[in-house]
């Protein structure tokens, strides 16, 4: 999950440097907080929420194949 997330977020930032994501599971859930700059957040938020919600589908299907679920949380 976190490699998946390091790609699509990588992707969309102009400092990937600054990008920071940690994984963890409680349970069954699989939970990914991922950090990037200030100025970068709204990139990774998008237009109404958008690219993050596309983000968390992406995040749902592939922990879908682990019969586990996932939640994306975007830290500041």
């Amino acid at each position: 999950m976190k490699d998946l997330v390091s790609f699509i977020v990588a992707r969309l930032v102009d400092n990937p440097d600054a990008v920071t994501i940690e994984e963890r599971e409680e349970g069954d859930t699989i939970v990914v907080e991922l950090r990037v700059a200030k100025e970068d957040l709204g990139k990774v938020i998008g237009k109404q929420g958008r690219t993050a919600k596309a983000m968390r589908a992406v995040l749902a299907a592939a922990a879908s194949r682990l019969e586990k679920r996932s939640r994306l949380e975007i830290m500041e």
